[in-house]
């Protein structure tokens, strides 16, 4: 009896699982890096300069059950030191153990999302949430986002997005202690080449900024342009042929970044970066 009742269990908890699959990945980077800004002080990095070398696994679960449901998991597992390319930044060292990343839902009731502090603010990644939905109403996408962890910074944020004949609005909004924040965007394609943005933010506090732009992209160059109300402004240029990549901006404080990129075959990719600040960054990462 105990042994049909262990069985019986066994085969409900199993019941309407359809598949299930279990991907697993690798990744690595090295190279020399030189006055980026540390991550965790938002100061001049520690270690002014030296080496970066990581490597990482991800485990990524995904299934779905018979009626209709699919969920998805992941793990990852982190050792070395590294560097934020995009923003200049020294993130510092991981700490060589398992991460738990987001684990979610999706079904015809849209996508729900569990993953403690690590979703980002809807409004601003300043800050993060922990539980998340999406859906989709007629032509309009939604997503809202919770802290379901009781303190101070307690914050909801919501997103909605609709695009119809060229157009795209998205209005982002966050509520937290501080008062509301919210940010409307809207672009228009004019052409296969040309697009026409402006955008209109009020954070909690603080006065709205209004910003109009521009960007296009022929025959590997891009162009992109923008100019906001509190007289800032940024012009940004790339250029892009076969695997390889340049990138170049500048704003009104004459603060410049400049990177280039190159596939190298095989998973590999060549980067290196500089900027006004002196900062430098230069080495390959790999994909396994």
């Amino acid at each position: 009896m105990k042994k049909l009742l262990i069985a019986t269990t066994a085969l409900v908890a199993t019941a309407g699982m359809a598949a299930a699959d279990v991907t697993v990945t690798g990744h690595a980077a090295a190279g020399f890096h030189s006055g980026l800004v540390n991550k965790s002080t938002e100061a001049a990095a520690v270690a002014k300069e030296g080496i970066y070398s990581n490597a990482g696994v991800d485990f990524t679960m995904s299934g779905a059950t018979d009626n209709g449901i699919s969920f998805s998991a992941s793990v990852n597992v982190d050792a070395g030191n590294e560097i934020d390319a995009g923003d200049f930044e020294y993130d510092g060292t991981d700490g060589g153990t398992a991460g738990l990343g987001a684990v979610s839902m999706t079904g015809a009731f849209g996508t729900l999302t569990f993953d403690n502090n690590g979703i980002d603010n809807l409004y601003s990644d300043a800050t993060n949430h922990d539980v998340s939905y999406s859906t989709t109403v007629g032509a309009v996408g939604l997503t809202i986002a919770y802290d379901a962890t009781a303190g101070a910074s307690k914050a909801t944020s919501a997103s909605a997005t609709y695009t119809a004949s060229g157009m795209a609005f998205t209005l982002n909004a966050s509520e937290a202690p501080g008062g509301t924040s919210t940010d409307l965007a809207v672009s228009y394609a004019l052409n296969d080449t040309v697009t026409i943005t402006a955008d209109t933010d009020s954070a909690a506090g603080g006065a709205s900024v209004q910003t109009i732009g521009a960007s296009t992209t022929l025959n590997g160059v891009s162009v992109t342009v923008s100019s906001a109300n509190n007289s800032t402004w940024d012009v940004d240029l790339g250029y892009t042929a076969g695997g390889f990549a340049l990138t170049y901006g500048v704003d009104e404080t004459d603060a410049w970044t400049a990177t280039a990129t190159a596939a190298l075959g095989g998973g590999a990719t060549f980067s290196a970066g500089v900027n006004s600040s002196d900062a430098t960054y230069a080495g390959v990462s790999f994909a396994f």
